[in-house]
Protein backbone atom coordinates (compact mmCIF):
# COMPACT_ATOMS: atom_id res chain seq x y z
CA UNK A 1 0.00 0.00 0.00
CA UNK A 2 1.06 3.62 -1.04
CA UNK A 3 0.73 5.51 1.72
CA UNK A 4 1.07 9.94 -0.10
CA UNK A 5 1.34 12.93 2.33
CA UNK A 6 0.56 16.00 0.22
CA UNK A 7 1.34 19.52 2.19
CA UNK A 8 0.85 22.93 1.06
CA UNK A 9 4.41 24.52 2.80
CA UNK A 10 8.29 24.00 1.64
CA UNK A 11 11.26 25.02 3.05
CA UNK A 12 10.36 23.61 6.81
CA UNK A 13 13.10 23.19 9.51
CA UNK A 14 15.81 20.88 9.87
CA UNK A 15 13.89 19.00 12.66
CA UNK A 16 10.64 19.07 10.81
CA UNK A 17 12.20 17.22 7.80
CA UNK A 18 14.64 14.68 9.88
CA UNK A 19 11.52 13.75 12.20
CA UNK A 20 9.26 13.18 8.75
CA UNK A 21 12.38 10.92 7.26
CA UNK A 22 13.05 9.16 10.42
CA UNK A 23 9.40 7.46 10.36
CA UNK A 24 9.63 6.89 6.40
CA UNK A 25 12.25 5.13 6.97
CA UNK A 26 10.70 2.78 9.76
CA UNK A 27 7.68 2.00 7.81
CA UNK A 28 7.90 -1.37 6.49
CA UNK A 29 7.66 -1.90 2.72
CA UNK A 30 4.50 -2.58 2.28
CA UNK A 31 3.23 0.98 3.59
CA UNK A 32 5.77 2.78 1.58
CA UNK A 33 5.24 6.42 3.00
CA UNK A 34 6.42 9.67 0.33
CA UNK A 35 6.10 13.19 0.80
CA UNK A 36 4.87 15.29 -1.91
CA UNK A 37 5.44 19.06 -1.07
CA UNK A 38 3.49 21.90 -2.54
CA UNK A 39 4.81 25.48 -2.51
CA UNK A 40 1.92 27.64 -0.65
CA UNK A 41 0.49 30.32 -2.90
CA UNK A 42 1.42 33.94 -2.05
CA UNK A 43 -0.48 36.64 -0.72
CA UNK A 44 0.05 38.91 -3.57
CA UNK A 45 -2.37 41.48 -4.29
CA UNK A 46 -5.94 41.67 -2.90
CA UNK A 47 -6.33 37.65 -3.21
CA UNK A 48 -8.74 36.64 -0.53
CA UNK A 49 -8.10 33.34 1.47
CA UNK A 50 -10.74 31.70 -0.65
CA UNK A 51 -8.91 32.48 -4.16
CA UNK A 52 -5.35 31.17 -2.44
CA UNK A 53 -7.35 27.79 -1.24
CA UNK A 54 -9.21 27.53 -4.73
CA UNK A 55 -5.48 27.94 -6.71
CA UNK A 56 -3.97 25.37 -3.95
CA UNK A 57 -6.52 23.41 -4.37
CA UNK A 58 -6.22 22.73 -8.00
CA UNK A 59 -2.31 21.92 -7.29
CA UNK A 60 -3.47 19.34 -4.37
CA UNK A 61 -6.04 17.40 -6.67
CA UNK A 62 -3.70 17.21 -9.30
CA UNK A 63 -1.27 15.30 -6.92
CA UNK A 64 -3.74 13.05 -5.69
CA UNK A 65 -3.44 9.58 -7.70
CA UNK A 66 -6.55 9.24 -9.73
CA UNK A 67 -7.40 5.73 -7.90
CA UNK A 68 -6.26 6.92 -4.44
CA UNK A 69 -8.36 7.15 -1.20
CA UNK A 70 -8.52 10.70 -0.16
CA UNK A 71 -7.97 11.72 3.46
CA UNK A 72 -7.87 15.24 4.10
CA UNK A 73 -6.98 16.55 7.23
CA UNK A 74 -9.61 19.07 8.78
CA UNK A 75 -10.11 20.31 12.34
CA UNK A 76 -14.12 19.74 12.11
CA UNK A 77 -12.66 16.49 10.72
CA UNK A 78 -13.32 12.36 13.10
CA UNK A 79 -11.41 12.39 16.04
CA UNK A 80 -10.13 8.74 15.85
CA UNK A 81 -7.82 6.95 18.05
CA UNK A 82 -5.00 5.05 17.08
CA UNK A 83 -6.26 1.94 17.41
CA UNK A 84 -9.14 3.26 14.81
CA UNK A 85 -6.47 4.74 12.72
CA UNK A 86 -5.11 1.46 13.07
CA UNK A 87 -8.33 -0.55 11.77
CA UNK A 88 -8.56 2.04 9.23
CA UNK A 89 -5.15 1.50 7.94
CA UNK A 90 -5.53 -2.20 7.93
CA UNK A 91 -9.28 -2.29 5.64
CA UNK A 92 -7.22 -0.01 3.33
CA UNK A 93 -4.71 -2.36 3.17
CA UNK A 94 -6.54 -4.83 2.00
CA UNK A 95 -8.51 -3.14 -0.75
CA UNK A 96 -4.89 -2.31 -2.60
CA UNK A 97 -5.83 1.29 -3.25
CA UNK A 98 -2.91 4.33 -2.68
CA UNK A 99 -4.50 6.30 0.50
CA UNK A 100 -3.22 10.19 0.03
CA UNK A 101 -3.57 12.11 3.61
CA UNK A 102 -3.62 16.10 2.72
CA UNK A 103 -2.28 18.88 4.31
CA UNK A 104 -3.64 22.67 3.92
CA UNK A 105 -2.46 25.46 3.65
CA UNK A 106 -2.44 28.74 5.89
CA UNK A 107 -5.94 29.13 5.11
CA UNK A 108 -7.15 25.50 4.93
CA UNK A 109 -8.35 23.38 2.29
CA UNK A 110 -10.86 24.96 0.13
CA UNK A 111 -14.01 23.42 -0.14
CA UNK A 112 -13.79 21.21 -3.38
CA UNK A 113 -10.85 19.66 -1.74
CA UNK A 114 -13.22 18.39 1.70
CA UNK A 115 -15.91 17.27 -1.12
CA UNK A 116 -13.51 14.66 -3.25
CA UNK A 117 -12.51 13.64 0.16
CA UNK A 118 -13.20 10.01 1.68
CA UNK A 119 -12.31 10.97 4.89
CA UNK A 120 -12.01 14.23 7.35
CA UNK A 121 -9.64 13.55 9.75
CA UNK A 122 -8.39 15.46 13.03
CA UNK A 123 -5.13 14.78 14.55
CA UNK A 124 -6.14 17.29 17.45
CA UNK A 125 -8.48 19.79 18.76
CA UNK A 126 -5.53 21.93 19.72
CA UNK A 127 -4.01 24.24 16.31
CA UNK A 128 -0.78 22.86 15.09
CA UNK A 129 2.23 24.50 13.12
CA UNK A 130 1.81 22.49 9.77
CA UNK A 131 5.33 21.09 9.92
CA UNK A 132 4.63 19.41 13.19
CA UNK A 133 1.28 17.47 11.39
CA UNK A 134 3.61 16.01 9.16
CA UNK A 135 5.73 14.48 11.45
CA UNK A 136 3.11 13.72 14.05
CA UNK A 137 0.99 11.79 11.34
CA UNK A 138 4.16 10.17 10.05
CA UNK A 139 4.13 8.96 13.73
CA UNK A 140 1.09 8.09 13.86
CA UNK A 141 1.08 5.88 10.72
CA UNK A 142 3.45 4.18 11.76
CA UNK A 143 2.48 3.38 15.46
CA UNK A 144 -0.34 2.09 13.47
CA UNK A 145 1.52 0.29 11.33
CA UNK A 146 2.84 -1.12 14.06
CA UNK A 147 0.09 -2.47 15.92
CA UNK A 148 -1.20 -4.24 12.76
CA UNK A 149 2.31 -6.07 13.01
CA UNK A 150 2.00 -6.76 16.94
CA UNK A 151 5.01 -4.64 17.32
CA UNK A 152 5.73 -3.59 20.70
CA UNK A 153 5.72 -0.10 19.86
CA UNK A 154 2.18 0.82 21.07
CA UNK A 155 2.02 -0.32 24.54
CA UNK A 156 -1.33 -0.38 25.61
Amino acid sequence: MKIILIAVGHKMPGWIADGFAEYVKRMPREFALQLVELKPDKRVGAKTPQQVMAEEAERILAAVPQDARLVALDERGANWTTMQLADNVKRWHGDGRPVAFVIGGTDGLDPQVKKRADQLLQLSALTLPHGMVRVLLAEQLYRAVSILNNHPYHRE
